[in-house]
């Protein structure tokens, strides 16, 4: 078979922060124009939350494509699954009356996240002396631990039930082991877990298939796949604020890796952005801002983690970090979201460079070390002070919020292709450009109301 006759259009969407920049409203959003939706990365630690006639669905594995009718949702083989995480999300988006069969197909390949990883993470990150990282404790660290050193469980796996008795008795026994021995954590029962996850093996069995031969299969048939991150730039494995990270390539290289389509299938990738920023956890944060301005930010655009309910830090836009993540991810799209949050400030400063001992630096620091030494060179800009809430044309926008998007359009070096100005799918404004490539992504038009100027 002629793999490399695609026909189908593809897109990956990457946060350009430390995640958290509402992709998930913008994967709902665009999956009208695609078959497919394809989650590559991440766990159960990541949390979508898209809001739909004032409905609300927090999507932490299942891919946001679910929410949309005739569009299908795959979770690849980059994502470690949760089992019961999986079918606790399955189950209650039944009951919210979304279509799950025949829809959601999860990876052979996917590893499986089972309780002795979430007992390892959670002792380990409150051990004394550790330097708190702020994850989730949900096991999705040490599942990838156990990929990279070959002695993970696959979904494959998980479904032989022979060699799921047997990887779990032998991991119980060395798992404990450890866990008792670094943190006087109490044994977990191999038997007791084993009848667990055999009984949820059955029912996660009819989702289960080779999704690298359904994506490659569906671009060779002429369907269109959008490709969804978890988590952000700043948070990949490679590229981010190291230690500081998540366990896996949230970057669009692990697009590829994640799913197994090439990436000579890959036609453009789409980077989210806040119109400020924010992080959850420990780590550096070179634009965060305390006190009154953080707390109206926070309060504004309801900083809380949609998974662990934590207040997020706050800070400025950070167009140096925004110029590295459109270089990892090759940013050709830049979708900007929650402008509305700023809509109460008189001035919005916009962190447009970085000195370290008093020099003006031109790269990223590698170490935590380094992020600690920056100081933020700020420009001021004047603010709107009237509300953007809603509105779905960029003329219709006050000029002072027009010339912030021009300058945030001019500096990170990608084009502007939507602003998202509140958390419904109709608050959303489209940029003529963008939009013309969107309907050649799937042969659908859009409705006109939508388009800007």
């Amino acid at each position: 078979m002629g793999w490399n006759l695609k026909k189908g259009k593809t897109a990956i969407i990457v946060g350009a922060q430390w995640g958290d920049e509402g992709k998930g409203k913008i994967v709902d959003v665009l999956s009208e124009n695609f078959s497919i939706v394809a989650r590559y990365a991440g766990g159960h630690n990541a949390g979508h939350t898209v809001i739909i006639n004032n409905k609300k669905f927090i999507l932490q594995l299942v891919p946001c494509g679910v929410l949309r009718s005739g569009c299908r949702s795959v979770i690849g083989n980059g994502v470690v699954l949760d089992p019961m995480a999986f079918l606790k999300e399955v189950a209650a988006l039944r009951d919210a009356g979304v279509k799950v069969d025949g829809t959601i197909s999860v990876s052979n390949r996917a590893h499986v996240i089972l309780p002795y990883h979430r007992m390892i993470e959670l002792a380990a990150e409150n051990a004394p002396g550790r330097v708190k990282i702020g994850t989730t404790s949900r096991g999705i660290g040490p599942a990838y631990e156990d990929k990279m050193g070959r002695r993970g469980l696959r979904v494959a796996d998980l479904l032989d039930l022979k060699l799921l008795k047997t990887h779990i008795e032998n991991a119980c026994r060395e798992k404990n082991m450890i866990a008792h021995a670094l943190f006087n954590s109490e044994p977990l029962d191999a038997d007791k877990m084993y009848h667990e996850y055999a009984d949820a093996a059955e029912k996660i069995s009819p989702f289960v298939c080779d999704t690298a031969v359904l994506l490659n299969q569906a671009l060779v048939n002429g369907e269109s796949i959008v490709f969804e991150g978890a988590q952000g730039t700043m948070l990949d494995i490679d590229h981010g604020t190291y230690p500081f990270v998540t366990s896996s390539s949230a970057t669009s290289g692990g697009a590829v890796t994640g799913t197994g389509v090439a990436p000579t299938a890959i036609d453009l990738v789409i980077g989210v952005t806040k119109a400020y920023c924010t992080r959850v956890g420990g780590g550096p944060f070179p634009s965060e801002v305390e006190g009154p301005n953080g707390d109206l930010l926070r309060a504004r655009g309801n900083e809380y983690g949609a998974v662990t309910g934590r207040p997020r830090r706050c800070g400025w836009l950070d167009l140096p970090l925004l110029r590295y993540a459109g270089m990892i991810n090759g940013i050709s799209w830049l979708v900007v979201t929650k402008l509305d949050v700023l809509d109460e400030l008189p001035e919005i400063p916009v962190c447009v460079g970085y000195k370290i001992d008093g020099k003006r630096m031109g790269t990223i620091p590698a170490q935590d070390s380094g992020y600690r030494k920056i100081e933020c060179i700020y420009k001021n800009w004047p603010g709107w002070r009237t509300s953007t809430l809603g509105i779905t044309s960029m003329d219709k926008l006050p000029k002072p919020a027009r010339e912030y998007l021009a300058f945030v359009e001019r500096e990170s070096g990608a084009r502007i292709g939507m602003v998202s100005t509140g958390p419904g799918r109709e608050q959303t404004i489209f940029v003529d450009e963008f939009l013309i490539w969107l309907n050649g992504a799937a042969g659908k038009g859009r409705q006109a109301k939508a388009r800007v100027q």
